[in-house]
């Protein structure tokens, strides 16, 4: 009876327990270079992709009819979608943070997925909907800075960072919160008309991708 009261009484986020892991593995030598050589790699393409997209929103493109977007007007979600954004990450953040090496592989994938938007959004200059309503981050704009980018489409960021919750999480119950998350902040930005519909649909192909790639690298092999 004591050890289920226990049991009952045993914290969500046990920061002990998470000191330790990340003690364990910082230990290790291996372990130790390969994170800080992903966080400079990650700091870099990120750096990099926020120049890129002031360069970009200069640049001319080009826009097309979608026929789906033609079926509705747009509606503003931003809140909405920044709050599914924000919220589903600081439960990956957390969860992942008991799994050092999948924290590793979250943090590569999401360098392989902005690296890949920066090749995308070069080579396929895509010009926003004429109906789009911009999706601009409440939090950065509550402190004054970002500007809106309107050009920075193909392919949806935020939809293959949520899908990267869901490939990367080891939860099978948050994995379903995930996949959840994933499919409103896609349905999301193309009610509000942030995206093409390509875009979207083709933003988990590059998230698993790059999830595979991440993988490779560390020369681990996740079973779902």
């Amino acid at each position: 009876m004591q050890a289920k009261i226990l049991k009952q009484n045993k914290p969500l986020i046990n920061l002990n327990e998470i000191k330790t892991v990340w003690r364990t593995s910082l230990s290790d030598s291996n372990f130790r270079t390969r994170f800080f050589i992903t966080v400079v790699v990650l700091v870099f393409v990120l750096l990099s992709l926020a120049r890129f997209l002031d360069y970009n929103e200069e640049l001319s493109g080009f826009a097309f009819n979608d026929p789906l977007l033609g079926l509705f007007s747009p509606v503003d979600l931003t809140w909405f979608t920044f709050g599914v954004i924000y919220i589903s990450l600081i439960v990956a953040l957390i969860s992942l943070s008991f799994y050092p090496e999948d924290f590793l592989i979250a943090l590569q994938s999401y360098s392989l997925v902005f690296f890949f938007r920066l090749c995308t959004i070069y080579f396929l200059p895509l010009n926003a909907p004429l109906t789009t309503i911009s999706l601009t981050d409440p939090f950065v704009e509550f402190f004054g800075g970002g500007e809106t980018l309107y050009r920075d489409l193909f392919f949806s960021g935020h939809t293959a960072t949520t899908f990267l919750f869901f490939l990367t999480g080891k939860n099978p119950k948050l994995r379903k919160v995930f996949l959840v998350s994933t499919l409103l902040v896609a349905g999301s930005v193309l009610i509000q008309h942030v995206h093409y519909t390509i875009d979207v649909v083709a933003a988990p192909f590059f998230a698993y991708t790059s999830y595979r790639l991440a993988l490779l690298i560390s020369k681990r092999k996740k079973i779902f």
